[in-house]
């Protein structure tokens, strides 16, 4: 997810002219401490051990769902597309505050229905084509029209009346409707001569021809399927050359491998999926030449249910248990779940027991629920909620219905990350002792059976953005498929009118507060439906060699996440390590940035293959 990762302001500006300037203070991690370091000063000059290309290698454990932009999703893809593509606007590593991206200020009408953004004149693609305002209404009038290409980021849009580039540095927005998201538009901007070429947009995965053409700080290279995607430093982009000159982010199915490989050097950061397990951090902290990383995260992990899936226009299908349909059970679920347990014993501390949709990390959206509706642990009111919804012990001591069926569920589990199989164990048990049946499916692609609605069950969870809106909007109506199985935006196929009408109220709506309290509400809605439950707050745990990595920014810079991040910083900022072998001789040439990483990246998970429609990761989807 998406979210991807995205840029995007959590508090809208309420006056009628925003100017930001560009340039935002940032904070390196380095060699195990956190120390000052301004994105705008001089890039610093390493040693190096000979003339070769420096590299950072990333061990991941995600899949790439797509290259192109129009149909990623996942963390791991929307990651990448903030290295390869400029957005309107970015965040600011230390505070999330939103400023310039390709965009270097912008302006809204009295009736706030009228956009302008001024487009930078130092930025250009990697072909040398100079980058203007009618690239960027190209890629939003695209998503307009074109129902392929809004397969990702389509709400984004879908309260734009007319988009037009009312000159090379002026880009023109028009709404229907007053839009609060307008500084955190989460698109990455694409260029009109090369995509212009595109038939399908539902089907082209830009995997076919590199390098690709981009305009952001590094540049597409290489992508081999369930292996690699290389990229290369860019050495023109606008705001400095990384100091890297490639990054590699290389896919690992078994965690404990891709660790092995961080401790003999042969990766230089990993990540986990989505984050180191608790042993895994620990036997690190002793490791030579190795820092881990353990910060608050922004990521939720929860328990979702399959409520039916359905099209927009209401057509049924998969084949979801007929008893997740009703709230009692649903809730009853939800206490038999010992969250504290999970904390302590699955995360040992590395998290904290979750509340509300919106992650404290984000305090301005950050929801709990009160004491009288919070649904805490309690099997013995689980066990009477069952009973009240008609699902009563028969003499096995097994739930059964009326029609005598045992109430048997199926959890949709990711094989690559631990903490689904750990938490898969103890569901068995405490839902085992209310008498209901699990099966824990464990699948390298969750993908398929998640989007034909084949599922009761499965562990979820988002990556979240500081403006919440894509997050928010996966639940709405609107999100659900046109066509049954077929990709689309929505999580767990929602859809409920009051939350509808709290998700159009706040998105019209700018005045911070007021957007905020309304989130609240939307999030409130969501608990109360009981078809999603945030257990934890997973924290960030990571590690990198800090004999080849010698600083590197984490966002926020105080104590925040590495890989993930809502922009490039921390590969962008990446300083390699003074001797550190492959060090580039000429250090990268920064001009006037404090940069980092060149490029060869990612990895595909699972064994699936790079589809046209994005797949469902779910573990961490979005950014």
């Amino acid at each position: 997810m998406v979210t991807r990762f995205p840029p995007r302001s959590s508090r809208p500006r309420g006056r009628l002219r925003i100017l930001l300037a560009s340039g935002a203070a940032s904070l390196a991690l380095a060699a195990g401490s956190v120390v000052p370091g301004n994105p705008l000063a001089p890039a610093p000059q390493e040693a190096h051990a000979d003339g070769g290309r420096s590299t950072l290698t990333v061990a991941v454990a995600q899949s790439v769902d797509s290259l192109s932009p129009f149909l990623a999703q996942r963390l791991v893809s929307t990651s990448i597309h903030r290295l390869m593509y400029d957005y309107l606007t970015n965040y600011d590593a230390k505070d999330n505050r939103t400023i310039p991206g390709l965009a270097t200020k912008w302006e809204t009408s009295a009736d706030k229905l009228t956009w302008t953004y001024t487009i930078r004149s130092d930025s250009k693609w990697s072909d040398g084509e100079k980058a203007t305002a009618e690239d960027a209404a190209w890629t939003f009038n695209t998503m307009m029209t074109d129902e392929g290409a809004a397969t990702s980021n389509g709400s984004f849009v879908s309260n734009f009346k007319k988009v037009t580039a009312a000159g090379p540095d002026k880009l023109v927005i028009e709404l229907k409707q007053p839009q609060a998201t307008m500084t955190a538009l989460d698109v990455p901007i694409v260029p009109k001569h090369v995509w212009e070429k595109v038939g399908d947009f539902s089907k082209f995965n830009n995997d076919t021809k590199f390098p690709v053409v981009g305009n952001g700080p590094f540049i597409l290279t290489d992508y081999k399927v369930d292996s690699y995607v290389k990229l290369k430093a860019n050495k023109d982009f606008w705001r400095g050359a990384p100091k890297f000159d490639e990054l590699v982010f290389r896919y690992y199915k078994d965690q404990d491998a891709a660790v092995a490989a961080l401790r003999k050097g042969e990766v230089s950061f990993v990540a986990g999926s989505p984050s180191l397990t608790p042993a895994q951090a620990d036997s690190l902290k002793s490791a030579d030449n190795i820092k881990v990383n353990d910060a608050p995260g922004r990521r939720f992990y929860a328990l979702a249910t399959n409520p039916g899936a359905q099209t927009k226009d209401g057509k049924k299908f998969g084949d979801g248990h007929a008893a997740l349909q009703d709230q009692k059970v649903r809730q009853a679920l939800f206490m038999a779940v010992d969250r504290t347990a999970i904390i302590d014993k699955v995360f040992q501390g590395h998290a904290i027991e979750g509340e509300g949709y919106i992650p404290p990390r984000y305090d301005s959206y950050f929801w709990k629920p009160s004491a009288q509706q919070k649904l805490a642990y309690d099997p013995a009111k689980a066990a009477a909620l069952l009973d009240e919804a008609g699902y009563k012990k028969n003499s096995a001591g097994k739930r059964t219905g009326k029609d005598g069926k045992p109430l048997d569920f199926r959890i949709l589990c990711h094989a690559t990350d631990p903490n689904d199989k750990a938490i898969g164990k103890y569901l068995q048990e405490w839902w085992g002792e209310l008498g209901i049946g699990l099966k824990v499916d464990c699948l390298d692609n969750v993908s398929d059976p998640w989007y034909a609605g084949e599922y009761d069950l499965a562990f979820d969870g988002w990556s979240v953005n500081p403006d919440p809106d894509f997050v928010m909007s996966i639940h709405t109506c609107a999100a659900l498929p046109a066509k049954a199985k077929e990709s689309a935006a929505t999580d767990n196929f929602i859809c409920d009118k009051q939350y509808d009408e709290l998700y159009a109220k706040q998105l019209a709506e700018y005045d911070p507060a007021k957007r905020a309290d309304l989130v609240k509400q939307m999030e409130s809605r969501l608990y109360d439906l009981g078809y999603m439950n945030v257990m934890a707050y997973p924290n960030a745990v990571e590690a990198y060699r800090t004999d080849q990595i010698k600083s590197i920014t984490t966002m926020p810079s105080a104590a925040g996440n590495i890989y993930g991040q809502d922009g490039y910083w921390s590969w962008w900022s990446a300083v390699p390590a003074a001797g550190a072998s492959g060090d580039s001789s000429d250090g990268g040439s920064s001009t006037g940035v404090l940069v980092g990483v060149g490029v060869a990246v990612v990895v595909l998970a699972g064994g699936g293959l790079l589809f046209a429609m994005r797949r469902r990761s779910t573990a961490e989807d979005r950014e």
